[in-house]
């Protein structure tokens, strides 16, 4: 179990951090009244800085942390926040981190125009910044996640989903951000096209290992660790990992059952204690994290031609982090 937090974890790079949000709040400054005042409001929710850190520390394992690297961190985070207020629009969500939602507050037509405020002005900082290789690897970020949500939406129709395409829908929600962070935080300290290469695709198998940890974590946490319900995903009919290697494993009859019970979307609370007991006893849970785990291994080879950091320790800390957290 790792003893790592994400403060420790972003630690060596603490100062850009700080220095980072002044810079961003730079970035969305705005004349117009009303926008001003929802972006500030936006701007309040201090998150864990995640992506920023990401970022900094994968420019840092490549030698040089400097002005086009608080560039790639304020594109990828304006990015992040236009996607969170126009899923919560899509979602029809009141509350994000136990905040209210923008559309919740101002209705949804200011909240899909904030979003596409913020997606103008991060790729308007690249443009201006003439940094046109963040705006390739940015804006096919943008596509992946894009195309991951439909393709969820249009599996969540039919009576199954198979590995390859749950594989298929992760990596582009959830990897491709996470890859684009290191991909961007390395472009903007080098030319080194194998160290470029080394971090996407570090950064591509620790979002793959951070999805399918969330989604052990749905099967087995407690409500006010996790700060949702145990077998959330159940309730939304949402067939993942622990669950696609449960049914491999189980009689068809019973697998067939359990699918019913989840893609009904009417499950109560006897039905996921049932769902949950049929993943346990057929080894989906553990299998799961296994894979977790072996692409947490894969992510950490990849970090093996840098030369030892503090910058390269955190980023190995952050892989191991991702398949042990509990929330």
């Amino acid at each position: 179990m790792s003893s790592h937090s994400i403060q420790s974890i972003s630690a060596p790079v603490h100062e850009e951090i700080e220095r980072f949000d002044g810079y961003l709040r730079q970035q969305v400054r705005s004349q117009t009244a009303l926008l001003d005042t929802v972006v500030r409001y936006i701007m309040r929710q201090r998150g864990k800085r995640v992506r920023p850190a990401l970022v900094f520390l994968a420019a840092g394992a490549c030698g040089t942390i400097g002005e086009r690297s608080f560039i790639a961190a304020a594109m990828v985070e304006l990015l992040h926040t236009a996607t969170l207020v126009h899923d919560d629009v899509v979602d029809q969500a009141d509350m994000r981190r136990g905040v209210a939602s923008i559309n919740a507050v101002w209705k949804n037509k200011v909240a899909v125009l904030v979003g596409d405020y913020f997606l103008s002005r991060g790729l308007l900082i690249a443009v201006n910044s003439g940094e046109f290789d963040y705006l390739r690897v940015t804006s096919d970020a943008v596509r992946r996640m894009s195309e991951g949500e439909l393709l969820q939406m249009q599996k969540s129709r039919q009576k199954t989903i198979d590995e390859e395409t749950y594989f298929r829908i992760i990596s582009d929600k959830t990897a491709s951000l996470i890859s684009t962070c290191c991909a961007v935080g390395a472009i903007s300290a080098t030319d080194d096209e194998a160290k470029r290469a080394a971090l996407t695709q570090y950064g591509e198998l620790v979002g793959l290992a951070f999805q399918i940890r969330d989604d052990v974590l749905d099967y087995t946490s407690r409500t006010f660790i996790l700060g949702k319900p145990v077998g959330n995903d159940i309730r939304e009919g949402k067939v993942t990992l622990p669950l696609i290697y449960a049914m491999a494993k189980a009689d068809s009859s019973d697998a067939k059952k359990i699918l019913g019970i989840v893609k009904s979307k009417r499950a109560d609370r006897k039905d996921v204690a049932r769902v949950i007991d049929f993943v346990e006893r057929n080894g989906g849970i553990s299998a799961a994290q296994e894979r977790a785990e072996a692409l947490k291994q894969q992510a950490v080879s990849q970090l093996e031609g840098f030369a030892p950091s503090i910058y390269q320790s955190a980023l190995v800390d952050f892989a191991n982090f991702v398949v042990a957290r509990t929330s």
